[in-house]
């Protein structure tokens, strides 16, 4: 069953000489449990799709389903609510909040949406990422790799239909990035989430179950990943 749906995904920025065609039309399904990666290089209307995907933009024309639900219907404070609840987002930038300690940065968009916090939840994924012990540090008192870890923690913890990555190994060194990305696929498969992860490293690609290539804002080839 497809969990994530785009159709005929349309996106121009600009106007006359200075268009942009970001996206030309692109189809995608992605199926419930599935890890997809989206690659290609810069300016190839990666990013671009995946904000389409998440609702962080909207189209020019197209639409996006999640979870069966056609998100551009949606008004801007109702997407603003379903996108946080049934979406969580991993950036290349961890945007954790620096006054706030590990476990508060993790709970912080469950208690933004007035929901009660699952205790028992949060610290079996933060054992399963092996952060438990930095629960009480500062962003500014861990290293790169386990900034990232909370940031997977944090999109984990509100248990949304779909994890959106964009670029999450990007500012790691290649040991720690394939660390970090084997643990999301771990506590996505252990916690039934799907995964939708855009990267232009090759190698990061291969831990995905299927890779979508994307050029020139069209998706120009499909394979399976190891």
């Amino acid at each position: 069953m497809s969990i994530l749906e785009a159709k005929n995904l349309k996106k121009i920025y600009g106007k006359g000489e200075s268009t942009v065609n970001a996206l030309r039309g692109v189809n995608l399904s992605v199926e419930k449990g599935e890890f997809v990666a989206i690659v290609g290089t810069s300016g190839s209307g990666k990013s671009t799709l995946l904000h389409m995907l998440g609702g962080l933009d909207r189209p020019t024309e197209g639409e996006v389903f999640v979870d069966g639900k056609n998100i551009f219907e949606l008004k801007d404070e109702a997407l603003t609510i379903f996108r946080r609840r049934k979406i969580g987002f991993v950036f290349q930038a961890f945007n954790l909040v620096p006054v706030l300690n590990v476990y508060e940065n993790i709970v912080l968009p469950i208690e933004l949406d007035g929901e009660k916090v699952d205790k028992e939840f949060i610290d079996t994924i933060v054992d399963t990422l092996g952060i438990s012990h930095k629960k009480e540090a500062l962003p500014n008192q861990l290293s790169g790799g386990q900034q990232q870890r909370v940031a997977i923690a944090r999109a984990l913890a509100s248990r949304p239909a779909i994890i959106l990555a964009d670029e999450p190994t990007g500012n790691l060194d290649t040991k720690t990035g394939q660390d970090v990305l084997s643990l999301l696929k771990v506590s996505a498969q252990k916690f039934s989430q799907t995964i939708v992860m855009i990267t232009h490293n090759e190698e990061i690609a291969q831990l995905a179950d299927r890779i979508i290539r994307i050029e020139d804002g069209n998706i120009v080839s499909e394979k399976e990943g190891r």
